[in-house]
């Protein structure tokens, strides 16, 4: 969406928060019309949801998110002249960062669990939600899927939260021949998996925060594995 974007040059490119509303609504639509399709499937509700930061986060300071494609050097100038945007390297190329900054509230909370409370499916908090500050200005950032998640269930009062993704587990040792999934673990004990370089560190530093804030449990599995991961036949369950 932020290539199409900046292919239309008959407006000014949209801020960074009106793209993620953007496609928080497009991809919630989506979902809810195909949601809506299953046999005896109550009413679906896709939620835009906005999530309040701090003005004051360090992520402002230091913008390490990666976004959007890869760009040569001398598009890394134009960019950074006409738009003033941040790059970085990312392995041979360079791509846009953005802030990260920590979730801090939820403002539709209220209404989600009223919908839920309703018997209806909430589709909610998409791409982390819109970012925004103070007295609710949006912000250029991109929040923590992830962490998003983790304070949305927390809000709410959900009986658990799992994260779902392609990794059927967290695994020990990953990518040896001494590699195994682990089926359960405290959050203190995955404490070093928090660390871990890729897609699953934010996760489990979600989950293990989520467990030790709520003292509820939480999952880690595959998407295609939903019913064995809750059932602890696969996954990783975090609990204390």
């Amino acid at each position: 969406m932020a290539l199409q974007n900046l292919a239309w040059k008959a407006v000014e490119p949209y801020p960074l928060d009106v793209l993620v509303a953007e496609s928080q609504g497009m991809i919630g639509y989506m979902l809810a019309q195909r949601l809506a399709l299953e046999p005896d499937m109550p009413p679906v509700t896709a939620v835009l949801t906005r999530i309040k930061v701090s003005a004051d986060d360090p992520a402002f300071l230091e913008p390490e998110k990666f976004i959007g494609p890869v760009y040569s050097p001398e598009e890394q100038m134009s960019l950074e002249a006409t738009y003033g945007w941040h790059m970085k390297r990312d392995g041979k190329y360079l791509r846009r960062v953005v802030a990260s900054p920590a979730p801090r509230q939820i403002i539709e909370s209220a209404a989600i669990e009223l919908l839920l409370k309703e018997g209806h499916v909430v589709i909610c908090s998409g791409g982390g939600g819109v970012p925004v500050a103070g007295e609710g200005e949006g912000v250029e950032a991109v929040i923590d899927k992830d962490l998003a998640a983790a304070l949305l269930a927390e809000q709410i009062a959900a009986d658990g939260l799992i994260i779902l993704t392609d990794a059927d587990a967290v695994y020990e040792h990953w990518g040896t021949p001494q590699q195994r999934a682990i089926r359960q673990a405290s959050p203190d004990e995955l404490a070093p998996f928090a660390k871990a370089d890729g897609a699953m560190g934010p996760k489990v530093t979600a989950v293990s925060g989520y467990v030790k804030r709520c003292g509820k449990p939480a999952w880690i599995g595959a998407l295609s594995r939903i019913d064995d991961t809750l059932a602890g036949r696969a996954g990783t369950c975090i609990c204390l």
